[in-house]
């Protein structure tokens, strides 16, 4: 049985992408950056790290939105080769994000699935805070909440564990106290850029607060990747959805003409280019969720009818992703031939969702 209970599947076969160019050159610029991707393979630190745990993710929405055999057999031997392992530090959501493509691979059937390990991380990974008697947060940066939340989600939802969703949640509200600006509307990436009011305070140049794009994609991605698996009844929805719309409000009123985002969100003079990897996450959770009735069409669809065209601008005909900020925690420079494997993520599911635009 094709088991997509734990993941909504929505394959594809209309002819336009919902009037933004056309679905068939949209799947085609899909195929391009995930072969060059594969075929251009970069670790940072392991192959079942971070990096390749975003940019797997985006190969899973790309094969449910098109079904396409080439992002199947991309995750079937990524997974392979990691023999469905985590990577190392239990203390970090970094090192479970492969497993959102593991749990998809399962979830499909996959005979040689071994879940086994990302579940004993997730254990280890719970009962650390405690064991440390650490009062940080144990997800005290932004990114962590596209890491581990969505996998958490899933694995809740394939075991039946109610708990496991409420220890995602609570986690989740400590990040979101700590980091969450309630008039910005945008997370700082972690304590160091919180406003305080001194004069020690981190800022832009312009004297405004610094709000990371790629950070705030993280959180914006992660959110509509969790509220696709979580329960509809769950009592906790109404604050996810409720941050979500809250975000993708400001979000909109952050696109630049070209129909990009700046890597500085409150400062967009600061570079003279836009930039790819949180222009991706913004333009598939905006896109998410116009596709699934949280978002206004007519408010955020001419959102995503500027920023697609603009990110398929940024990939060269060979099918590499440029313009992508490289591994950091602050805003900084890209360039045309700056390239990560969770810039292609991004890009991927990005046009996962504009296929299925109405």
């Amino acid at each position: 049985m094709f088991a997509a209970i734990f993941f909504t599947q929505a394959c594809t076969t209309a002819k336009s992408a919902g009037g933004i160019g056309t679905a068939s050159n949209t799947k085609k610029a899909m195929l391009r950056a995930l072969a060059w991707q594969e075929a251009h393979p970069i670790v940072e630190k392991s192959t079942k790290d971070w990096t390749n745990g975003a940019y797997y993710t985006g190969v899973v929405k790309a094969h449910q939105a098109t079904g396409d055999a080439d992002f199947l057999q991309a995750l079937q031997a990524m997974a392979r080769k990691n023999e469905w392992q985590t990577y190392i530090r239990i203390n970090s959501a970094d090192d479970v994000a492969i497993s959102y493509a593991y749990l998809y691979l399962a979830a499909l059937g996959e005979k040689d699935a071994n879940l086994v390990p990302t579940e004993d991380f997730i254990k280890k990974h719970l009962a650390y805070q405690q064991e440390q008697q650490r009062t940080k947060p144990l997800w005290w940066w932004c990114d962590a909440l596209f890491m581990a939340p969505p996998v958490f989600t899933v694995l809740a939802k394939r075991n039946n564990n109610p708990v496991l969703l409420d220890d995602m949640y609570r986690h989740y509200k400590e990040t979101y106290d700590l980091l969450y600006d309630k008039e910005e509307h945008l997370f700082a990436r972690d304590d160091r850029f919180l406003w305080t009011g001194a004069s020690t305070d981190r800022k832009e140049k312009n004297g405004k607060k610094i709000f990371w794009s790629r950070g705030n994609g993280w959180v914006l991605g992660g959110l509509a990747l969790i509220l696709q698996d979580l329960p509809k009844d769950d009592a906790h929805r109404p604050f996810f959805e409720q941050l979500f719309r809250e975000m993708a409000t400001k979000v909109k009123t952050l696109q630049q003409p070209d129909g990009m985002w700046t890597t500085s969100l409150l400062s967009p003079e600061s570079y003279d280019h836009t930039e790819t990897s949180g222009s991706g996450f913004f333009t598939y959770g905006i896109a998410w969720g116009i596709n699934n009735g949280l978002l206004n069409p007519a408010d955020f669809r001419p959102v995503v009818a500027k920023a697609w065209p603009a990110l398929l601008k940024m990939q060269k005909p060979d099918g590499m992703v440029g313009f992508v900020q490289n591994i950091g925690f602050d805003p900084r420079p890209a360039t045309a031939d700056s390239w990560q494997n969770y810039g292609t993520g991004a890009f991927l599911l990005a046009g996962s969702e504009v296929l299925k635009l109405k």
